[in-house]
């Protein structure tokens, strides 16, 4: 399943935690982004409950993140 999570990070903290996550395998693509959220992945994980361990395990464990909205995508943007 792919899905987007939008980052609200603390100021100053934008680069570390884009570093902590570039290299996490579920981790496809990631942006610093302008607007109301920091940063914007997008993760690929087989089922919910792997959504659920890298919510919980990986995103709640990293310092500086303030909060996170996921956008579970329900189709590809693929023609």
């Amino acid at each position: 399943m792919e899905v987007f999570i939008l980052l609200i990070v603390q100021p100053g903290k934008e680069d570390e935690v884009y570093e902590i996550l570039k290299d996490r395998p579920e981790v496809k693509e990631i942006y610093k982004v302008y607007g109301d959220y920091d940063i914007l992945i997008r993760v690929e994980v087989p089922n919910i409950k792997a959504l659920d361990e890298f919510h919980d395990g990986v995103l709640r464990g990293i310092p500086g993140i303030e909060m996170t909205e996921t956008l579970i995508a329900s189709s590809y943007g693929g023609r």
